[in-house]
């Protein structure tokens, strides 16, 4: 059959595992349309053709509950092969053909003909179909109706693609390598324990020299040919993250040759509020690095000069670029390092005061991961954004996206179905009008605030598409809209979805011992009242207090403290905030002269939205404020361009 050939193609190929699915007894084609369909591994089989012929930044690697995602993935494809690979349009299939699995058989057609191109042959690999093959139309139909549209994500399924977030990993190792002698194999339980210091130590020191290298071979030439807007948007805060580690060098240093390393848990605990800076540091690497690789691609004089201060800091074998990568791959390697050495530590209390440090590392590791998967969902976001012509505010404000797909509605003043588009936040869901490929018009922006759910499941009939649903009733119990959907299947998707975003936004708990609990962004890094851990992420990181300001996690509303302020005042500040929110009042808003320029440094915290550009002269106009808050949002009068989150100082 053909499409058990194509599948050991893409085995041999290293995209499929040997072990997949597709391989056993009673497999059959809908596994093998199940793994393809949401782009990922495609993307990841032209790179394994042909090196780079896919930017993996530009597809999303986890999009299963996004079909914008997932035929964004696909479309990257077929473009690639037209590009790269050669083949011709009618030669490739549809992204629906796919996604859908419409035509499966246009799928494998295209696969088929890709091994038999110049470049997969070249690799030596055997094209398929070989001759003498059955064809497989008749297995092909009906074929959409077996994709299980609720399948549970396999994670083995995408060892083989490649995650650029690890990008800087082997470049950390090669910079932190320390000569082990050969009988290191041999050593005792209290060697191993000394060989743990070691390396903690000497790690220390590589890594402080390394900031001290971007400092001074980079850093400091580029500032004569760089603006300073340039240099802060690079570098970020290299200077304070230097600072930082000289000191802790010196007390590592000095705890494990003085002092036996009796008090080391005590340096690394201590540091955990220092290390924080990381937070700041790690959310916005991605974009210095974009802005680093802009200048260099645009300018031959900065190109040239980032080649010349390479060489003269290691003699060319890293980048800038790599060495920006090496501050994240750092900070999450603490917690390894003091794992390793309370494993050979056998003094109780040595053992129970480096678990204390331990747990604080394992923390901050944690909060920096966090940052690294909320950069990804703001690439997300940023897509849907671009995608929505008419979207003038920033879906960041809505929170997480939960989940998007086609759908049809109906309302109490529509009440005939009506073909959308839906994106659905953690706060709001946007019902759009396809146009076409990959934009949409925004209809309706509905804020769950007001509505609840109710499962609906008189009106189905087995088989029959688009005959499951369920409500969105308003506060009173009245019916708002009717939501339908495809199978059965997708219903469940969408459903659990809905709940978990409720859920998120109105939890359990959120007006235990008298607070009034919100999602909400924090500027700066925040740790929960409950259990002292960091609140993660770099938006709606947690939950805050409009009462007495007090943070927590979701999970641990139940046991923070009794809230501070009493509800007379609180309901005050609650109706003030929704004042300010709604963006109109009787009196007006205060206008003010723009008296510094503004160029998005510092950035605002992403729920805020992206930053104004400010030039001296310009006049806005306050729209929303927090008193409690250093960010504001303000119209900018002069171009009437309504924007968000300018910082308190302007």
């Amino acid at each position: 059959m053909e499409w058990r050939q194509c599948a050991m193609w893409l085995i041999d190929c290293r995209v499929l595992p040997e072990n997949h699915r597709v391989t056993w007894e009673g497999a059959q084609v809908c596994d093998l349309a199940q793994a393809l369909r949401d782009g990922v591994l495609l993307c990841q089989l032209l790179n394994n053709l042909l090196p780079q012929a896919v930017n993996l930044r530009e597809i999303n690697l986890r999009p299963q509950m996004s079909q914008f995602l997932c035929l964004k993935n696909i479309r990257t494809f077929l473009g690639v092969c037209q590009e790269r690979f050669h083949l011709k349009k009618s030669e490739l299939f549809e992204a629906f053909d796919l996604f859908d699995v419409r035509d499966f058989a246009k799928v494998i057609d295209t696969l088929s003909i890709l091994s038999h191109s110049s470049i997969a042959i070249q690799r030596g690999l055997q094209p398929f179909p070989l001759e003498g093959c059955a064809p497989d139309d008749e297995i092909y139909s009906g074929l959409s109706d077996q994709i299980d549209d609720t399948v549970d994500e396999d994670d083995d399924l995408y060892d083989f693609v490649e995650d650029e977030e690890n990008e800087g990993d082997e470049i950390y190792e090669d910079l932190m390598r320390t000569d082990e002698p050969p009988e290191a194999q041999q050593k005792t339980g209290v060697d191993k324990r000394e060989c743990c210091l070691q390396e903690i130590r000497q790690t220390e020191e590589k890594y402080s020299d390394t900031l001290e290298s971007i400092l001074q071979h980079f850093m400091k030439p580029l500032e004569r040919f760089l603006q300073e807007q340039d240099i802060e948007s690079i570098f970020i805060n290299i200077e304070e993250l230097a600072n930082t580690h000289r000191n802790l060098l010196e007390e590592v240093r000095s705890s494990i040759l003085n002092y036996g390393a009796r008090n080391l848990y005590q340096v690394f605990f201590n540091y955990k509020e220092r290390l924080l800076l990381y937070g700041r540091y790690c959310s916005q690497v991605e974009t210095a690095t974009k802005h680093l690789d802009k200048l260099s691609n645009t300018r031959e004089d900065i190109r040239m000069k980032l080649e010349e201060c390479s060489k003269r800091a290691n003699s060319g074998r890293f980048s800038l670029r790599d060495l920006l990568m090496v501050p994240m791959q750092r900070v999450l390697k603490y917690h390894l390092l003091l794992q390793e050495l309370v494993k050979h530590t056998t003094d109780p209390t040595d053992k129970e005061n480096l678990r204390t440090a331990l747990d604080a590392m394992r923390d901050l590791a944690q909060c920096v991961n966090e940052v690294k998967r909320d950069n990804e969902i703001i690439r997300q976001i940023t897509s849907f954004q671009l995608s929505i012509e008419n979207m003038t505010q920033s879906l960041a404000f809505y929170g997480r996206p939960k989940i998007d797909g086609e759908l049809k509605i109906c309302s109490s003043e529509k009440k005939s179905k009506q073909d959308r588009y839906a994106f659905l936040f953690d706060k709001a869901m946007f019902v759009c009008k396809k146009k076409s490929g990959e934009t949409f018009e925004l209809k309706e922006i509905i804020e769950l605030q007001h509505y609840q759910i109710r499962d609906e499941t008189t009106g189905e009939k087995d088989n029959k598409k688009w005959s499951y649903l369920f409500l969105l009733l308003d506060c009173y119990g009245r019916c708002g809209y009717d939501l339908f959907f495809k199978t059965r299947e997708l219903k469940k998707k969408w459903l659990e979805q809905f709940e978990m975003a409720l859920s998120n936004m109105c939890p359990e708990n959120s007006t235990a011992n008298n607070h009034d609990f919100q999602m909400h962004c924090f500027e700066d890094t925040t740790s929960c009242k409950a259990c002292s851990m960091l609140l993660r992420g770099i938006f709606f990181q947690g939950y805050r207090c409009t009462r007495c300001k007090m943070a927590a996690h979701k999970e641990c509303l139940g046991r923070v403290p009794a809230c501070g302020r009493n509800s007379d005042h609180a309901g005050t500040t609650r109706k003030n905030k929704t004042q300010r929110s709604s963006g109109h009042s009787s009196v007006g808003f205060p206008k003010m002269e723009v008296c510094q320029e503004y160029y998005g440094l510092p950035p605002p915290p992403v729920g805020f939205g992206q930053p104004l550009h400010l030039s001296k002269g310009d006049i806005i106009e306050l729209t929303r404020a927090d008193a409690d808050l250093p960010w504001w949002e303000v119209t900018l009068k002069k171009k009437k361009k309504k924007i968000q989150a300018i910082h308190s100082a302007f």
